[in-house]
């Protein structure tokens, strides 16, 4: 049986908008839908995460997917939700990010087989040898100007000043719709609902020029999903390092892993949903077993399986587990040894650093003057003393005695030894 899109996007949340007639050509026969990608960074962020689950559904529903690559009209800038201009790309830039992002969205998509396989088009490759005064003559003599004028994108911008390169990109996007529509029988385009102005003008496009061209009468769709926010009203998507990346360089698998684990239990309800395939049935007994033990965090730790795991690997996702009890459980200097580099510094990112030269340990030093003396993390011999006698003292996760003797086989990726001075008051020491 074909699952119902739009029932599908319903259901989860996913649905701000859509054209009458839109769920009748989804379950009528296989078709084309696009979302455009911006390629301003070479990274996607888990906020581009909606647009991209709105083509993952569209797939598993029969559908063909098509990624559009904004080349052309990233050299553009989409004024929408805009405050101001945006800052214009090189080529080689754009060309960057869209090979990046492209490589991120194959962990989503499937590129590879069947009739519904995604595909991914540039917008350059028929813009670049569109010249300018062929565009106004065969594109804009079809939208006039008080159409344009009464779009929120552009009504919101004109009092603080817009320049036309912005003005047009409404024209330039329509344009991508009715090239996708005529040339490879794309009928819907997706995305998020600050894009609906932009996407409505390119299924008017599409309507005016078949119309005006006598080609007859054009039918082309449009649905949006909601902008989504958190609980408190604040931005999906930000943490105070600014956005989530997908880029494991960008943000680490940890602090991934750690966005998710962390989302309230009102956003981890909604988020799962958005963001993961389980079935409408799954979630809501995840969403009943979450409420008889909230303290368990049931909810938040399958969301940030699910997402982890598909952005990242399973592997990724077991480290990040095993970081988490490190800093906050039951973690081991076992697993403290298996963390690397990258794991170890963000686990441990914002508490106290300190560095000691190698050739002070390599032969051994005792423990209490490597605390008192060579770091500082206690203040006097006999305060180290104290905390070391009351069993207070672990050197990566491990207590020791006052007899303790620091030396090489105490560094963490041969170069690091994590201090602890009781429960919580982490030192990470690097040997330098």
């Amino acid at each position: 049986m074909k699952l119902n899109f739009v029932e599908e996007l319903k259901w989860r949340g996913m649905i701000h908008d859509m054209t009458p007639g839109t769920e009748e050509q989804l379950m009528k026969e296989m078709t084309l839908g696009y979302i455009g990608f911006d390629p301003t960074a070479d990274s996607l962020h888990i906020g581009n995460l909606v647009p991209v689950m709105l083509l993952v559904h569209l797939q598993r529903c029969g559908h063909k997917p098509i990624v559009l690559v904004g080349g052309a009209t990233g050299r553009v800038g989409d004024p929408s939700g805009k405050t101001e201009e945006r800052q214009l790309l090189s080529v080689d830039d754009i060309n960057h990010n869209l090979k990046s992002q492209k490589k991120q969205l194959m962990n989503f998509l499937n590129f590879d087989e069947g009739e519904n396989k995604a595909e991914v088009v540039n917008n350059y490759d028929w813009f670049k040898d569109y010249n300018f005064l062929d565009f106004i003559r065969d594109v804009g003599k079809h939208v006039t100007i008080n159409y344009m004028l009464a779009k929120d994108s552009v009504k919101n911008r004109l009092d603080s000043g817009m320049s036309f390169t912005e003005f047009s990109y409404q024209l330039v996007q329509g344009y991508d719709f009715y090239w996708l529509y005529k040339n490879m029988g794309c009928k819907l385009q997706l995305g998020g609902s600050d894009q609906w102005g932009n996407i409505i003008s390119g299924k008017e496009l599409i309507r005016r020029i078949y119309h005006d061209e006598g080609k007859g009468e054009a039918e082309a769709f449009a649905l949006t999903c909601p902008l989504i926010t958190k609980s408190d009203g604040s931005k999906f998507g930000k943490s105070e390092g600014g956005n989530v990346w997908l880029d494991a360089q960008r943000t680490s698998p940890y602090k991934f892993y750690q966005y998710w684990l962390n989302v309230s239990d009102e956003d981890a309800e909604k988020l799962i949903k958005l963001f993961t395939l389980f079935s409408k049935k799954e979630i809501e007994k995840m969403v009943q077993n979450h409420k008889e033990a909230p303290h368990m965090r049931l909810l938040q730790k399958e969301l940030a399986k699910d997402v982890t795991i598909r952005v990242h690997s399973e592997e990724d996702y077991n480290q990040a587990v095993e970081a988490s009890q490190i800093l906050f459980g039951k973690g081991t200097t076992e697993t403290l040894h298996k963390l690397s580099e990258d794991v170890l510094l963000s686990v441990f990112e914002g508490v106290p650093q300190m560095e000691v030269q190698k050739a002070d340990i390599e032969t051994g030093v005792g423990i209490i003057d490597f605390l008192a003396n060579k770091t500082n993390i206690f203040a006097s011999n006999g305060e180290a003393r104290r905390m070391l006698k009351d069993n207070g003292v672990s050197i990566n996760k491990a207590k020791v005695m006052d007899d303790y003797q620091i030396g090489s086989k105490d560094l963490l990726n041969d170069k690091y030894i994590l201090a602890q001075k009781g429960k919580k008051n982490y030192f990470l020491v690097k040997v330098i």
